[in-house]
């Protein structure tokens, strides 16, 4: 599941992110609501954590855009502020819930939790023969384990949740590496060969094909 934090003290995000990623979400941040709103349009996440003051726009108002395009992702606001006003202000602006800084990141992971239980039956991707199980942090071809390193292993979930789609390496390298700026892409093509490999799949089984100047893109029909 992908978890996006929106929060610009580098700190709390900081320890959110690596906090979360020991819990084996996937996570994407941004430091204004510009850049927030941005994160949201094009990585889609299951899960939105949203400071509530923020540089450029506020989180109020990107927890208002982001209800006005229809998108019912959840929505978990982190602030100080803590009055019955602000509280409805808030949960009327569109936010699911609301938690209080300082907060203990079992309560938060509390939370989460609930907004994730429908999901957690949905824990298997496949492409072609590839099975990837998310809670065994498995991946089977024809039944065959495959021993996938943590970055190979989110870059091939990347690709399957969005198989049918060109993934940019712009994208590939923001989503899976979490860098937002310049940076040789060319390390993706070290861990597509590596996963291509490790796969052993047939050369008339490419499921996952190269779009030359591109990126790639996952495929069912090979």
């Amino acid at each position: 599941m992908k978890i996006a934090i929106i929060e610009d003290e580098i700190g709390i995000t900081n320890f959110l992110k690596q906090g979360l990623k020991e819990e084996n979400y996937h996570v994407v941040t941004a430091d204004d609501g510009e850049k927030g709103l941005e994160l949201i349009f094009n990585s889609k996440p299951d899960l939105i954590l949203l400071d509530w003051m923020l540089p450029k726009i506020s989180g109020i108002e990107v927890c208002k855009k982001v209800r006005s395009e229809g998108i019912k992702t959840p929505i978990i606001f982190l602030t100080a502020r803590d009055t019955i006003k602000e509280t409805v202000e808030g949960l009327k602006a569109g936010a699911n819930d609301y938690i209080k800084k300082p907060f203990s990141f079992e309560e938060l992971l509390a939370r989460i939790s609930i907004y994730f239980r429908e999901k957690t039956d949905f824990v298997e991707w496949s492409l072609g023969p590839i099975k990837l199980n998310l809670q065994k942090h498995q991946v089977l071809v024809n039944d065959r384990e495959v021993s996938l390193t943590q970055r190979e292993f989110e870059l091939l979930l990347f690709l399957i949740k969005n198989k049918g789609f060109v993934c940019s390496r712009t994208q590939i390298i923001e989503e899976v590496w979490n860098i937002h700026f310049e940076y040789d892409t060319g390390v993706i093509d070290v861990f597509i060969n590596s996963i291509r490999k490790k796969l052993n799949l047939s050369k008339d089984q490419e499921y996952i094909k190269t779009i030359r100047g591109i990126g790639y893109i996952a495929k069912d029909n090979n």
